[in-house]
């Protein structure tokens, strides 16, 4: 593991998943490629920890499929995995409308953060991670495209029911940071598990 985040992360987890992060493969040059023909402004902190490990939620590293929780968010120790490039991909592919487009009969009780640009379509926001609930509860994306008052890159933290949408962070980098001051809170998930 040659990030910083991943190497603190180490000393937080369980020996298991220890093991399981060890034991991951990183993301290929050409894997890098591709996603940068997706998400060009894709930032260089997020490339290396995908070169560190090319996914966490049941992703499959040589013969051994890998399922660990790596990533957390404003919602304290709710954790959430890193898809891997393909991942990735695959979403943008599928969410082609944007908040305004899915949610417009019901706005009202829609939370949008005034940085995030509701006519985007979603699949312009890099998702990079999903909650440890199969990611249909909670996902983590880049936003490129934000409205005046946000900034280019900046981390957006999707909660469902009641649905919204909040900047958490202005960059990725900022996000990093933010878990590692907060001592990798999210992993007391697995403190719960022993």
């Amino acid at each position: 593991m040659r990030t910083s985040y991943f190497q603190h992360l180490l000393q937080h987890l369980p020996e298991e998943e220890q093991r399981q992060l060890e034991r991951a493969t990183g993301a290929t040059d050409t894997q890098i490629q591709a996603l940068l023909e997706v998400f060009p402004d894709c930032p260089q902190s997020l490339l290396a920890l995908l070169q560190d490990v090319n996914g966490t939620y049941y992703c499959k590293h040589g013969q051994e499929t890998i399922c660990v929780l790596v990533l957390g968010s404003d919602l304290g120790d709710y954790p959430y995995y890193l898809k891997s490039i393909e991942q990735i991909i695959e979403d943008y592919h599928d969410n082609r409308e944007s908040i305004y487009e899915r949610y417009q009969e019901f706005l009202e009780y829609v939370e949008v953060d005034e940085k995030i640009n509701m006519h985007v379509p979603l699949n312009e926001r890099l998702c990079f991670a999903d909650c440890m609930n199969n990611g249909g509860t909670s996902s983590l994306f880049l936003d490129f495209s934000p409205n005046e008052a946000g900034q280019v890159g900046q981390v957006v933290r999707y909660v469902h029911d009641p649905d919204s949408f909040e900047v958490i962070a202005s960059s990725f980098d900022d996000y990093l940071q933010q878990l590692q001051e907060g001592d990798y809170e999210f992993t007391a998930i697995y403190e719960e598990e022993y």
